[in-house]
């Protein structure tokens, strides 16, 4: 149907979430799952993120240096080296001391929490997370 003259278009609820953060942040996710990898991937560079995906703890310790993030995106149940182990070998890291480190896991009682908070993640996020949030963390963390 024709629209009247006098309708005005209302911006669609996701234009927000398209326009790119004021200054493009590094970013490494790290998750065992490939597609929840990919997705969140996705969705930060739409954030317009640099963005940097692997599948394990070892592969994120040796992207320090490579990519030099300033925020790390980190599932906790992963095979092997799990995501605290990774947090804490983070945070002694050279590369690693000033990153933010975002939990991002199904696993969220208080105790889940704590122990991210002991490993050195400065944020324990619950899946699914939202668009809005991670445009929050992007923010809050931007040196630029």
């Amino acid at each position: 149907l024709p629209m009247s003259d006098d309708h005005q278009a209302s911006p669609s609820p996701h234009a927000a979430d398209a326009l790119p953060m004021p200054a493009a942040q590094r970013v490494l996710v790290v998750d065992d799952n490939r597609d929840a990898a990919a997705s969140l991937g996705l969705l930060l560079q739409r954030l317009g993120a640099d963005v940097l995906t692997v599948h394990d703890g070892p592969s994120a310790l040796a992207a320090l240096p490579r990519h030099r993030p300033s925020v790390l995106f980190l599932d906790i149940g992963m095979p092997g080296m799990d995501g605290y182990e990774c947090a804490r070998r983070v945070r002694v890291h050279p590369d690693g001391r000033d990153v933010t480190i975002v939990a991002v896991t199904g696993w969220g009682q208080d105790s889940d929490r704590q122990r991210s908070h002991e490993a050195g993640i400065d944020h324990h996020l619950v899946k699914p997370i939202d668009t809005g949030t991670v445009r929050g963390l992007l923010g809050s963390s931007s040196t630029g």
